[in-house]
């Protein structure tokens, strides 16, 4: 009997356990389209979508994504999203592949469609690639995250990372005054080498190309390891020559949004150059996307790291068994899973640095 392709869409709203403090404001909750594929034989009823406020359980014979745009930041976060997504869904359903042509301004729905096809292929469940990571063998080490707020709740925020043994800690600049972030950073200096804690900081594009290097120059004392987006993305030449001439790695991550076409790419990459770019595939593309930005900057020198973009577990969990396929080497920018009141209890759970996969 044939075996076709169905895709259920389960919209949801999420509820942060806090407040979350980011580059285009404070989050107080999060939407998301849930994507459910199942393959049923030909005559078999529809399936439905499940009870509305329930929660995805991943099961055998069922395959899982997420399609989840950031308010305000991500490029298909538009009017009519939603007719995209079924559009797109339908059209998967149809040929029994992902209509691409249709996607290029949509990371995020290619994204939750090849995450969600992938944990099909592989039988459902939580695992949608085998390796050492989904085996429970290695873990993927990661960034402890201090996210925006007042200056004691940074304070508070460092220590607490300090404590649960990250030895990188990324911070998010630009929401307080800049002499007050030095602070935070001569805080850390302090106590820890860079040997002993690696710091990255994002300035989330905070900075003017006026005062943009003589704050690089400030920052580049406390031997950080780089900064991501210093400028606000879009202004390629001012980037270029901050990437040039600043006396810290520079790290690209808004600047890729919304730069879909291989061509684009690479005029962006040879015009800037940075020393890094960070990957998220919600936003950049989706797995393929992402997938293709890091084989380019590789191409031309520009080392890579992943991270998720406030996913719930459904998109951390593909995300996070993707980037441990790269084999890692440096910290990724992986999320915890705890962010959400509402989210999904998963297999993966924080042990010091390291997020591991319990099959």
């Amino acid at each position: 009997m044939t075996r076709l392709l169905h895709i259920d869409i389960c919209p949801r709203t999420l509820h942060f356990k806090r407040p979350a403090g980011t580059s285009r404001g404070v989050l107080l909750t999060r939407p998301v389209w849930y994507l459910r594929a199942t393959a049923h034989a030909s005559g078999d009823e529809a399936r439905t979508c499940l009870p509305a406020g329930a929660a995805p359980l991943p099961s055998p014979g069922t395959g899982w994504g997420e399609c989840a745009p950031l308010p305000g930041l991500s490029c298909d976060d538009v009017p009519g999203y939603e007719d995209v997504l079924r559009r797109a869904c339908r059209a998967t359903e149809e040929r029994g592949e992902i209509p691409l042509e249709l996607l290029e301004g949509y990371p995020s729905i290619r994204f939750g469609l090849e995450t969600a096809l992938q944990n099909l292929r592989a039988g459902g469940g939580w695992k949608l690639w085998e390796s050492d990571f989904t085996r429970g063998r290695e873990g993927i080490t990661t960034n402890g995250l201090v996210w925006m707020g007042t200056f004691d709740e940074m304070y508070a925020r460092i220590g607490e990372k300090m404590r649960q043994g990250f030895r990188c800690i990324k911070l998010k600049i630009g929401a307080i005054d800049f002499e007050r972030e030095l602070e935070l950073l001569a805080f850390i200096r302090s106590r820890f080498t860079p040997e002993q804690v690696e710091l990255r900081v994002d300035a989330n594009g905070a900075f003017t190309p006026a005062d943009a290097m003589e704050r690089l120059v400030r920052l580049s004392a406390f031997g950080l390891h780089s900064i991501e987006q210093p400028i606000r993305a879009g202004q390629w030449e001012e980037m270029a020559r901050l990437c040039r001439t600043s006396p810290l790695p520079i790290a690209l991550d808004e600047e890729l949004i919304g730069v879909n076409s291989p061509v684009r790419k690479a005029e962006l990459l040879d015009t800037i150059r940075p020393q890094y770019v960070i990957l998220k595939p919600s936003l950049h593309g989706g797995i393929g996307g992402a997938a293709e930005w890091m084989r380019m900057a590789a191409d031309r020198g520009i080392r890579s790291w992943v991270t998720s973009a406030l996913e719930s577990n459904i998109g951390l969990n593909a995300i996070a068994q993707w980037c441990a396929l790269q084999r890692p080497v440096m910290p990724q920018g992986l999320g915890t899973g705890l962010l959400f009141a509402d989210n999904v209890d998963s297999p993966l759970t924080m042990k010091g640095e390291k997020l591991w996969f319990n099959p």
